[in-house]
C-alpha cells in the first residue's frame, strides 16, 4: 500500500510538473501579444486547464496510455520507475527551454521501465509482446502528424481571418461550424462503437488469444465480437434519442446475459482482493498461501455464477452462501458489489461517449469570431485599432479552448498511470471503472500546474519562432484546441507542445518562408524525437537500480 501511494503522489506531482512545464503552451502567445499579464494569463488559463474536468468524460487517452504496455508487464516499480525518468526528463527540458513533450516523457518512461523489468524477469523477448506496438506506432506518427496538422488548420484560419470581403469570411467560419459539428458527431458515434466493443471484452479476448495464446477465449472472442456487432446500428439513436432508448434498443437485440456474468465475476474477485493478493504474493512469499485460498474461492464462486446467474439474484445468492457463508463475513456489502444493473452499466458506456460539450466550445467560438467580423467591419467602420482590438478579446476565447484542449489532453495522462496502478495492486478492475478521485486529482494537479507558470519556456514559444500578432494568436490557439479535441476523441495521446508550435509556424508561413526561425524549429524537432527513447533509457536505468529496493 506504501508503494502505490508513493506512486499515486509521484504522478500527480508529474501532473503538476506538466502543467507548469506545458504553462507556455497556453499562455505564450496571449502574453506577447500584451492581451493579458504574464500572471493574468497562467490564472486564466489554469481555469480553463480545470474547467476540462467537466467536459471529457471519456478518457479515451487515459485508457491509451494506461494500456501502452501489456498487464503482464506491468508492477508498481515499473510505473514508479517510468514517473521517475519522466519527471527527470521534464525538469531538464524545462530549466534548458526546451519546449519538448510531457506526454512522450510518460509514454517512454512507462516503456522504457517495462521493458527492463521484462528482459530482467522473462530474458530477451519480442517487444511487441510486452508493449502494445500499434499504441506505440500511432503515438510516434503523430510526432509529426500533430504539428503538420495544426499548422494546416493555423494556415486555413489565417487566410480565412485576413480575408477582406466580410461575408465570404462570415460564410466560411459558418460552414466550417456546421462541418466540425458532423465530424465530432460522427466520433460520437464510433466513441459508442469501441465503448460497446469494451464492454463485450472484445479487446481483452483478442489480447489473450493474439499475444497470450490462450485458444480457450476463442469461442468468447467470437461471441463478444457478433454482440458488439449487433449493437452498431443503435448507435446512431444516441444523438437524436438519447441514452436510454439507445440502451433498450440493444437489450431487446443482444444477449447480455455473458456481459453480466463476466462483470458479476469481476466484481466477486475485487471483493475478495484478487489481484492484490496476487501483486502482495509475487513480492512477498507469505501471502502465498492467502492468495491460493482467495483464488480457490474466488474460482469456485465463478462457477457457482456462471451456472445459477440466469435463475435471479435470489437463487444466485443462496447459491453461494450456501458453499462460501462462512467466507462472507459482511454478506450485505457481497450482495451490493455483486449484484449489478447491467441496463445502467451500459447506459453509462453508452453516455461517456457524449461529446456535446467538446462540440459546444469549438463551435461557439467560431460563430463568436463569425458575429464579431459583423459588428466590426459591417456595423462599424473598419478601423485598424478596432480589428486589433476586437482580434484581443477574440484571443480570450481562443485561448481559453486551447487551454481546456491541453487540460483534457495531458491530465487524461496521468489518469492512465494511476490507474494502472490501482489494476496492478488490485484495487481496480479496469480503467473505465476508474473512481471520480482520479480525474478529479489530475485536473486539479495540471491546473495549479499551470498557475505556478513556466516562463522560460514562454519566450521560446512566444517569440523565437515567429513574431505573433493578436490576429495570428487567435489563428494559431484555435488551430491547437480544434487538434487537440480532434486527437482527444481518437485517443491519441499528442503533444500540446508541438501542436501549439506546428500552429505558431503556420502562421508565420501565411507571411512567408522567412518569417519563421527555421533554425529553433529544426532544434525542436530534434528535443520531440529524442524525448521517447531518452527517457525510457533512463526509466529503464532507473528501474535497474529501483528493483533491488522494492
Amino acid at each position: 500500500m506504501e508503494l502505490l501511494i508513493i506512486v499515486i503522489a509521484l504522478a500527480l506531482i508529474f501532473d503538476f510538473i506538466n502543467g507548469f512545464h506545458d504553462a507556455a503552451n497556453s499562455i505564450a502567445t496571449i502574453v506577447s501579444t500584451k492581451v493579458l499579464t504574464p500572471f493574468q494569463a497562467v490564472l486564466w488559463a489554469a481555469f480553463f486547464n480545470f474547467i476540462a474536468f467537466l467536459i471529457f468524460k471519456d478518457h479515451a487517452v487515459a485508457n491509451t496510455i494506461g494500456k501502452t504496455v501489456y498487464s503482464d508487464f506491468i508492477t508498481l516499480p515499473v510505473i514508479l520507475s517510468g514517473l521517475i525518468g519522466s519527471i527527470a526528463w521534464n525538469l531538464v527540458t524545462w530549466y534548458y527551454g526546451i519546449p519538448s513533450s510531457s506526454s512522450h516523457t510518460l509514454i517512454g518512461g512507462f516503456a522504457g521501465a517495462a521493458l527492463c523489468h521484462a528482459f530482467i524477469t522473462k530474458g530477451f523477448m519480442p517487444i511487441n509482446e510486452i508493449i502494445d506496438s500499434g499504441k506505440i506506432n500511432k503515438t510516434i506518427w503523430f510526432i509529426f502528424l500533430a504539428p503538420i496538422i495544426g499548422m494546416m488548420i493555423s494556415i486555413f484560419y489565417t487566410l480565412v481571418f485576413i480575408q477582406l470581403k466580410t461575408w465570404l469570411k462570415v460564410g466560411i467560419l459558418v460552414l466550417t461550424s456546421a462541418v466540425l459539428y458532423l465530424v465530432f458527431t460522427g466520433f460520437q458515434e464510433n466513441k459508442i462503437n469501441e465503448n460497446l466493443k469494451k464492454f463485450f471484452k472484445v479487446d481483452k479476448y483478442t489480447y489473450e488469444l493474439e499475444i497470450k495464446h490462450d485458444n480457450s477465449v476463442a469461442e468468447k472472442l467470437k461471441q463478444a465480437k457478433e454482440n458488439s456487432d449487433k449493437c452498431k446500428p443503435f448507435a446512431k439513436l444516441y444523438e437524436t434519442k438519447g441514452a436510454a432508448v439507445t440502451v433498450d434498443s440493444i437489450v431487446n437485440h443482444v444477449d447480455l446475459t455473458d456481459a453480466a456474468i463476466s462483470k458479476t465475476n469481476e466484481k466477486v474477485a475485487l471483493f475478495f482482493k484478487l489481484e492484490m493478493l496476487k501483486y502482495k504474493a509475487k513480492n512477498d512469499k507469505s501471502f502465498e498461501s492467502q492468495y491460493n485460498e482467495s483464488k480457490e474461492i474466488v474460482d469456485s464462486i465463478k462457477l457457482i455464477v456462471n451456472k445459477n446467474y440466469k435463475h435471479g439474484n435470489d437463487s444466485l445468492l443462496s447459491a453461494i452462501y450456501t458453499s462460501f457463508g462462512k467466507e462472507i463475513r459482511d454478506k450485505n456489502k457481497f450482495k451490493k458489489t455483486i449484484i449489478i444493473d447491467i441496463k445502467k452499466e451500459l447506459i453509462k458506456e453508452v453516455e461517456k461517449a457524449n461529446n456535446k460539450y467538446l462540440r459546444i466550445a469549438i463551435i461557439l467560438s467560431l460563430l463568436v469570431f463569425a458575429l464579431s467580423f459583423i459588428y466590426t467591419e459591417k456595423i462599424k467602420e473598419r478601423t485598424v485599432s478596432r480589428t486589433v482590438n476586437s482580434f484581443k478579446k477574440m484571443q480570450l476565447m481562443s485561448s481559453a479552448a486551447f487551454s481546456i484542449g491541453h487540460g483534457g489532453n495531458d491530465a487524461q495522462k496521468v489518469m492512465g498511470i494511476i490507474a494502472a496502478a490501482l489494476i496492478t495492486s488490485g484495487n481496480l478492475t479496469d480503467i473505465k471503472s476508474m473512481p471520480d478521485w482520479v480525474p478529479l486529482s489530475c485536473y486539479l494537479a495540471i491546473g495549479l500546474g499551470t498557475l505556478s507558470g513556466g516562463w522560460r519556456i514562454v519566450k521560446t514559444m512566444g517569440s523565437k519562432i515567429t513574431k505573433v500578432t493578436p490576429l495570428e494568436g487567435v489563428s494559431a490557439e484555435t488551430a491547437g484546441a480544434t487538434t487537440l479535441f480532434l486527437t482527444e476523441q481518437m485517443g491519441i495521446p499528442v503533444s500540446t507542445t508541438h501542436t501549439i508550435t506546428g500552429s505558431i509556424v503556420g502562421v508565420g508561413l501565411v507571411k512567408g518562408v522567412s518569417s519563421v526561425k527555421w533554425g529553433v524549429t529544426i532544434s525542436l524537432l530534434w528535443a520531440w524525437v529524442l524525448t521517447i527513447p531518452v527517457t525510457a533509457i533512463i526509466a529503464a536505468a532507473v528501474y535497474f537500480l529501483v528493483q533491488f529496493f522494492v
